[in-house]
């Protein structure tokens, strides 16, 4: 049977891109059981809208997206979690695709795709492909398996009943996605599809001030693991039980 599916979109005043995220949800082949949107103290129109495309709206007072997108995983209920942000724009088969890769591998426990940027001009694709690149890259390397990308992304509920309890949802200056991935521990199965694109905004690019803040949080995220998850002892882990074993671990030094 495929399984159901629950998109998951943190929102802080995004109305206008949340608009165009929730008509390209709207527009998919395989509809969603439900589209859950995490006010996350909006003052702007993102509620509104939000209701008036049908999404269930769940309130997250806590700053920060980790603590808004935990909330939304909380909140639910399809079998496999869907995450994007208000700015990305999917494909109309995007929702089709998750839905086949968690029927036809009931191994998997979470899958990441890749993106491009719509609002940079002709030089968006070569961008998202050196920023994603280089994202993946560095960060398969502390964690030993694919990272995942808040922007395209998607995970059993089971594996998140898991884990939920692992993830960082007070310090709104850590990568929640890459947070999650940590917590998901080196044995965990995530798949990279390099061909599951969608469009995102370039914003969090522009400028040098963005840019310092997105590399100060994958910094702050990947120091917090550090001390309990360090590279080493999970890629031990990973070449020790490459043909078999336990892939999501209870809390500890390896997971």
């Amino acid at each position: 049977m495929s399984p159901s599916l629950s998109v998951v979109i943190p929102v802080k005043d995004d109305a206008v891109a949340l608009r165009h995220c929730l008509r390209a949800l709207a527009e998919q082949t395989v509809p969603p059981l439900e589209v859950v949107v995490v006010d996350n103290g909006c003052t702007d129109d993102s509620v509104a809208v939000a209701l008036e495309h049908g999404a269930r709206v769940v309130v997250e007072p806590r700053p920060g997206i980790p603590a808004a997108a935990s909330a939304g995983y909380d909140a639910a209920l399809g079998d496999v979690i869907v995450r994007c942000d208000a700015d990305t724009r999917a494909p109309s088969d995007w929702l089709a695709r998750i839905t086949a890769a968690f029927a036809a591998e009931p191994d998997l426990d979470a899958l990441t795709g890749d993106g491009d940027f719509y609002d940079l001009g002709p030089r968006g694709p070569l961008l998202a492909r050196l920023y994603l690149g280089a994202y993946y890259a560095s960060l398969h390397g502390a964690l030993a398996h694919p990272p995942l990308w808040g922007s395209n992304m998607a995970l059993r509920r089971t594996v998140w009943l898991v884990v939920r309890d692992r993830v960082n949802r007070w310090d709104p200056e850590v990568h929640d996605d890459a947070d999650l991935a940590f917590a998901l521990g080196p044995g965990a199965r995530i798949r990279r599809d390099r061909t599951l694109r969608v469009g995102v905004s370039g914003r969090s690019l522009q400028g040098a001030r963005q840019l310092r803040r997105r590399f100060a949080r994958g910094f702050r995220t990947v120091s917090a693991h550090r001390a309990t998850s360090p590279s080493w002892r999970r890629w031990e882990h990973r070449l020790r039980h490459r043909d078999g074993g336990p892939r999501l671990l209870p809390p500890g030094p390896t997971a």
